[in-house]
């Protein structure tokens, strides 16, 4: 219910958001949603999560801003009816969403080389998955952030592929593919919890990084280009 309630809200914001974002430089076709998918293939044991988009996939990546405060992020997101239980985090109020985002200024995925050139820290612009539980906020312009905590509560409970940031991220390493106007990411059933029967939609999104304004998100999102349901009303169920 409360995941319902937050979507109806999210709503109302995203009819003035969408006008912002007419004027984002990165507000192209490569971001326009034609259709939104994810399928699952019983036999493999997988979940393939999948946005086309008018132009090509992936194509446009952030500019470097050249440091960690305003770093700009872009992101194709599922947001999903799944449970943060279901992909590794604690029961928290929110909406559970698989981004697959590109950012060329730092390296969120520890664990992972993504460019396979034996270094694990430089290829945050390599798009690459992300699990995050966003809320409403109304303190940017996208009226969505990903939920944070303070580090010393004791009650979080992060997967253990984790970035190591206080905020309800995750690194789960899942192969991202794009190939001309479609990108999609790959997840094994066991990762989320053997869950197929949930709803979803398609987003695409450009997010700021922030680490000297304790009033803002430290990861925010700026400007909605395109949803797929246009309403971010989670009306898409998986395809068996």
């Amino acid at each position: 219910m409360k995941t319902i309630s937050l979507s109806i809200a999210i709503v109302f914001i995203l009819s003035t958001t969408w006008s912002c974002a007419q004027d984002n430089p990165y507000n192209n076709a490569d971001f326009k949603i034609e259709d939104v998918r994810v399928t699952h293939n019983a036999d493999l044991s997988l979940t393939v999560c999948e946005i086309d988009v008018n132009g090509k996939a992936a194509h446009t990546t952030p500019i470097k801003a050249g440091q960690l405060d305003g770093a700009p992020v872009l992101g194709y997101v599922f947001p999903t009816s799944l449970k943060p239980t279901d992909v590794g985090f604690n029961q928290t109020n929110g909406i559970v969403a698989l981004a697959l985002t590109s950012h060329p200024d730092f390296d969120d995925t520890p664990l992972w080389d993504e460019n396979n050139d034996k270094i694990y820290d430089n290829d945050g612009i390599v798009w690459h998955p992300h699990w995050v539980v966003l809320h409403e906020d109304k303190r940017v312009a996208g009226g969505l952030s990903v939920k944070q905590f303070k580090k010393a509560d004791k009650t979080v409970v992060l997967p253990p592929t984790n970035p190591g940031m206080p905020m309800y991220m995750d690194s789960p390493g899942y192969a991202v593919v794009a190939n001309a106007n479609t990108i999609k990411v790959i997840v094994p059933d066991y990762r989320i919890n053997n869950q197929i029967n949930f709803n979803y939609d398609g987003v695409t999104a450009f997010m700021k990084v922030n680490t000297s304004n304790d009033n803002l998100p430290m990861l925010g999102v700026y400007d909605v280009f395109s949803v797929a349901s246009g309403d971010l009303s989670l009306p898409y169920k998986v395809k068996k």
